[in-house]
């Protein structure tokens, strides 16, 4: 197999293809994680922003779409066995980015956990390009790779940007978390941008709105029905519980 990280955008299957898809996305992470390594204090905090907006819609269009298509494509159990070593990933890099957005770590105590991330992250890649997507594109045509890359890129649009770790990797949990998650959101990173811009008083209060927003938020994810479908493996308790 051809890793999809030597190919072209041809051999990928064109622009619309979900190969070429991931490959772009991975391409802007590799720049976000080089500047992640650099940063320091508010910097490093505005890279894990763009890299939160990027990664975690992402993750949700491959978990929502993706992942189910290619357990029904892959032969024998190899579905599984690729897509829920991704899926165990992302549940690390969930888990990782509450962490971070905490306030209780020091800067000294930041930088393993942002190392770690930027791992994580790494490997979810390799997993992806050297693996799962070359096995993939073995096996169907390029109109259903183009077709996969319009669903995915329809999911990604309107999916949530921040870590939801008690919410399934897999449907019918994460489809059904999908709508009232990405709201909250959403919202939230109107609300943040907003607070980097205003003054003191202003910022302060667009602050608080966001942060009752995440407790909404919260709420959201322990609903039953969103925790149902997910292997046993990546359903864990509320880290902020």
């Amino acid at each position: 197999m051809t890793s999809i990280a030597n190919q072209t955008v041809a051999e990928l299957g064109g622009e619309w293809s979900i190969l070429h898809r991931q490959r772009r996305d991975h391409i802007r992470l590799d720049e976000l994680l080089h500047r992640l390594e650099a940063a320091e204090g508010t910097g490093q905090r505005t890279v894990l922003r763009e890299i939160n907006r990027l990664v975690f819609p992402h993750a949700f269009a491959e978990e929502s779409v993706l992942w189910p298509a290619l357990r029904r494509i892959l032969p024998g159990d190899e579905g599984e066995r690729l897509t829920l070593q991704v899926e165990q990933e992302h549940q690390e890099v969930n888990h990782l980015v509450v962490r971070l957005d905490s306030e209780e770590l020091t800067e000294a105590e930041r930088r393993p956990v942002v190392e770690r991330l930027i791992e994580v992250l790494r490997e979810d890649v390799r997993d992806e390009e050297d693996e799962l997507l070359p096995r993939l594109q073995q096996l169907v045509g390029v109109q259903q790779l183009r077709a996969l890359g319009l669903a995915w890129e329809a999911v990604r649009r309107t999916a949530p940007t921040r870590p939801h770790p008690t919410v399934a990797r897999r449907p019918p949990g994460n489809a059904l978390a999908g709508l009232p998650l990405t709201v909250v959101d959403r919202t939230r990173d109107a609300l943040d941008q907003g607070a980097e811009r205003a003054a003191a008083p202003t910022a302060e209060r667009l602050r608080r709105a966001s942060q009752a927003l995440a407790d909404v938020a919260g709420r959201v994810e322990r609903v039953g029905v969103l925790r149902v479908g997910e292997d046993p493996s990546t359903h864990v308790e509320d880290p902020r519980a």
